[in-house]
C-alpha cells in the first residue's frame, strides 16, 4: 500500500499547477453522456432497469484554480447507482456528495439523468396490453444547501386539424347534394350504405403524429417521482395519445378519439397547461407541443409557461433537451 501510495504522489498532476495565462470562475464543468444503468420504482412499486446517459456538473468558484476532480464525480455517481435506486432523496445525496469531494473549489452542483421509462399501457377497446416508451430527465440542483428538482417528460399524442376536418365535411354536404336531389325521399338503407362508402366520404382530414414536451419544477419531496401520474395527467389532458398494441375495435375506438378531440397545436398548449396548471407538486413548467404536420414541410408550435416570477421563461427552444422517438 505504501509502495502505491509514493508511486501516486511521484506522478504529475498538472490540474494543481497554477493557471498560466488567465484565470477566472467556470459556471459548469463536469461530463455528460456518462453511460450508467439506473433503476427506478414503477407505480406498482417494482422495480424497474433502464441505461442512462448522465450529466454531472460542479461550478469552479476559486477563480485560481486550473480544474476540478472530474474522477471523484463519476466514482461518487457510479456507487450512487450501484447501491440505490434513482429517487429524488438519491440525486440529493448524490450532490452533496459532490460538493463535499470539492469543498472551497465548488458550492454548486448539478445531476441530469436521461433515460426511458417503459409501461404498460392498456388498448383502448381490445383486451390487449403493450409497451409504451417515454424518454425522461431527472434534474437535480444543489446550491449551498438548497436543492430543486425538476423533471422532463415526452408524451406523443395525435392531432387532428380542425380547419382541414371542417373543410372535409364541406365536400361530404356537397357530394351528399350532388348524389341525392333536394325534395327526394332517401331510403333509409341507401343513405346508410352511402355513408359507409369511399363515394359518400369523399374527404378527410389531415392528422398527424405529435409531441409534448415538459419540464416541470417539483415540490421538494422524498416520495418517489411521478413519472406514471404526469404520464397520465397529460394524456388524459390530450385525450389521443399514440397506441402500441392496435386491432381493428382499437383502431376504430382512436378514430372516435380524434374526431372528438380536433386540435390545432394552441388548443394542445393550452389543454396542457390547464392540467399541469392543477397538479399542486408542480412549481413551475415549461411545454412545448409540437404538431409535425402531414399537409406542410414544417411543424406548427405551441410554447407555455406557468408564468411564475423568476421561473422558466416562454421561448422557442426547450430549457431540456429530450429526444424525440422519431430521432
Amino acid at each position: 500500500m505504501k509502495a502505491k501510495d509514493d508511486l501516486l504522489r511521484q506522478m504529475p498532476d498538472i490540474a494543481n499547477e497554477l493557471l498560466p495565462d488567465v484565470s477566472g470562475t467556470l459556471d459548469w464543468v463536469g461530463m455528460n453522456e456518462i453511460e450508467v444503468p439506473v433503476r427506478i420504482e414503477d407505480d406498482a412499486g417494482n422495480l424497474i432497469q433502464s441505461t442512462a446517459l448522465v450529466t454531472a456538473f460542479v461550478n469552479l468558484a476559486d477563480p485560481d484554480v486550473r480544474g476540478i476532480h472530474m474522477s471523484r464525480l463519476y466514482l461518487h455517481l457510479d456507487q450512487a447507482f450501484r447501491d440505490r435506486p434513482l429517487s429524488p432523496s438519491g440525486l440529493r445525496q448524490i450532490l452533496r456528495s459532490f460538493l463535499e469531494s470539492h469543498e472551497g473549489l465548488s458550492d454548486r452542483a448539478l445531476v441530469r439523468v436521461d433515460f426511458d421509462y417503459v409501461v404498460r399501457r392498456r388498448a383502448l377497446a381490445s383486451d390487449n396490453e403493450g409497451w409504451r416508451r417515454y424518454p425522461v430527465s431527472m434534474i437535480g440542483i444543489m446550491e449551498g444547501q438548497d436543492f430543486n428538482l425538476e423533471m422532463g417528460l415526452e408524451v406523443l399524442y395525435s392531432s387532428t386539424c380542425p380547419c382541414s376536418a371542417a373543410l372535409a365535411r364541406q365536400l361530404i354536404q356537397e357530394q351528399f347534394e350532388r348524389d341525392f336531389a333536394a325534395g327526394e325521399a332517401i331510403d333509409f338503407e341507401q343513405m346508410k350504405a352511402w355513408l359507409g362508402s369511399e363515394q359518400g366520404i369523399v374527404a378527410t382530414p389531415h392528422s398527424q403524429r405529435s409531441a409534448a414536451e415538459l419540464r416541470v419544477r417539483l415540490m421538494p419531496s422524498f416520495q418517489m417521482f411521478p413519472i406514471v401520474e404526469l404520464i397520465d395527467r397529460v394524456e388524459g389532458a390530450l385525450q389521443t395519445p399514440v397506441q402500441s398494441t392496435v386491432k381493428r375495435e382499437d383502431e376504430q375506438a382512436f378514430a372516435l378519439l380524434n374526431g372528438q378531440n380536433l386540435m390545432f397545436c394552441e388548443d394542445s398548449g393550452r389543454r396542457v397547461k390547464a392540467a399541469l396548471d392543477r397538479d399542486e407538486r408542480i412549481i413551475d413548467f415549461w411545454a412545448r407541443c409540437t404538431h409535425y404536420e402531414s399537409l406542410h414541410p414544417h411543424n406548427a408550435v405551441s410554447v407555455v409557461t406557468k408564468g411564475v416570477e423568476g421561473g422558466f421563461v416562454s421561448g422557442s427552444g426547450s430549457p431540456v433537451r429530450v429526444k424525440h422517438s422519431s430521432e
